[in-house]
């Protein structure tokens, strides 16, 4: 078996890790496989680090049963329901992002996809946010056709979101109305159409380590450019509410591993970055280059500013539009 350092440098040489050398790196002295990733993550991209946001523009009510989730109909949980935000809600938003020199906005749906009325009003929001704003625009709408995925590339949007969750394996362990291969079927569409994709998906799920590399794996054939890492927060209500939380050295070890398998891809931090020291600094220093900044769906993110003043802390760029 190759040693780490051999096995960073072959990264770098175009070396496709498999299953069993990635499931190895989890062995490493944590301090020394940060370093190795972050290595890798200056060759293929620099110092800049990707800052997003998003809004949740329509919250509650999703018929599916996905056993994290705190806007599944299946589960009391407390969380607002409302239908889709209004335009000049979602603008205001958005330019507050772009002020601060947010690389990219997204609007977010709860529900397995968005259909009729809804989508026809949101594509003529990305086209009006396309005029009025100098912001990359990213869509996250659940799972819908080639046909609404190509409206979203004519109206403003460059890139989908759409993540795989879990392993192909785990996944029925979360979820029971919608197939792992229909999320696949997705990707593969916003690609075929000429949209980027971001997918990724939630660590701390009661997956084992296997299912996180098969994870790591597949994003890595389906040729995602951006791949978010949310950490599990447990939502009281659903059925994974007592769930343990991850050791701050498994998420980290698992963020490293994530960019030896996907080299070139962004490594986002997502969901639960307050369980990380710092909000995640050993993570910038450990493979990541990106993340979700303020608010998320439904828990609080970290201050904008203080992502800045975080990733210029440690001697690295806020990447911006330019």
């Amino acid at each position: 078996m190759n040693s780490l350092q051999e096995l960073k440098l072959q990264v770098i040489n175009k070396h496709k890790i498999n299953k069993e050398e990635a499931l190895t790196l989890y062995n490493e002295q944590l301090k020394e496989l940060l370093k190795a990733a972050d290595y890798i993550r200056k060759y293929f991209n620099g110092s800049k680090i990707e800052l997003c946001s998003i809004i949740n523009g329509k919250s509650g009510c999703c018929s599916e049963d996905c056993k994290y989730c705190a806007q599944s109909v299946y589960f009391n949980t407390g969380v607002k329901e409302y239908s889709l935000l209004n335009y000049e809600n979602i603008l205001i938003c958005a330019k507050e992002n772009e002020e601060e020199e947010v690389n990219r906005f997204s609007i977010v749906t709860s529900g397995k996809g968005l259909y009729g009325d809804e989508f026809n009003k949101v594509i003529s929001y990305y086209k009006k946010l396309k005029s009025e704003c100098s912001i990359k625009l990213c869509a996250s709408h659940g799972i819908i056709s080639k046909e609404y995925l190509k409206a979203l590339k004519e109206n403003g949007v460059d890139r989908y979101h759409h993540n795989i969750e879990t392993s192909k394996k785990y996944y029925g362990s979360i979820c029971t109305t919608h197939s792992y291969e229909e999320r696949i079927q997705t990707i593969i569409n916003a690609k075929e159409v000429g949209l980027e994709v971001c997918s990724g998906g939630i660590i701390g799920l009661g997956e084992s380590r296997e299912d996180r590399i098969d994870m790591a794996l597949e994003l890595r054939e389906l040729g995602v450019k951006s791949i978010p890492i949310n950490i599990f927060v447990p939502i009281i209500g659903t059925p994974l509410e007592k769930t343990k939380c991850l050791s701050e050295e498994e998420i980290l070890k698992t963020i490293a591993i994530f960019r030896f398998i996907n080299p070139r891809s962004q490594i986002r931090l997502a969901a639960g970055r307050n369980y990380l020291i710092n909000y995640g600094e050993l993570a910038f220093k450990g493979g990541a280059n990106a993340t979700i900044t303020g608010n998320l769906l439904t828990t609080c993110g970290n201050k904008i500013k203080d992502d800045k003043n975080l990733i210029k802390s440690i001697g690295l760029k806020v990447d911006k539009n330019e």
